[in-house]
């Protein structure tokens, strides 16, 4: 079974949102209407519309670091993680967790960066050598 996953969620105003999901993360837009605008984020459709983002809060905790609750995200193969890392730091981009390697020699290695968009909504990418490996345990 294919299928694609679809997240809409509120951001402030559109031209900013079209600042950072367009240029800074490199998402293409798609259909648009006076309140909202569609992304193709990295594969998956995001729709953002005006108004109030989600209250969150550092509560979950991951490793030695507390992450914003609720996040959402994206896992991508590292070749692909690497350059939005590289994309994102030339755009000066705060991050809640810098880009960085967890879980070192073990399963689920994985590459980490929290941030947020200008709305306070956090988002975590992920990165793996291989996302065959993403359920290992």
């Amino acid at each position: 079974m294919r299928s694609l996953f679809h997240l809409a969620f509120n951001v402030r105003d559109l031209d900013g949102a079209r600042r950072f999901y367009g240029d800074t993360l490199g998402c293409q837009e798609g259909r648009s209407a006076p309140t909202w605008v569609d992304y193709d984020f990295f594969g998956h459709q995001i729709s953002l519309h005006i108004g109030e983002p989600f209250a969150t809060a550092r509560t979950g905790v991951v490793g030695e670091h507390m992450v914003p609750m609720p996040h959402f995200g994206v896992i991508l193969e590292l070749a692909d993680w690497q350059a939005l890392a590289a994309r994102l730091k030339s755009h000066a981009v705060q991050f809640v967790i810098e880009p960085t390697l967890r879980f070192e020699g073990q399963p689920g290695e994985q590459w980490t960066m929290f941030f947020v968009d200008p709305f306070g909504n956090p988002m975590e990418i992920k990165g793996f050598k291989s996302l065959e490996t993403l359920y290992n345990a």
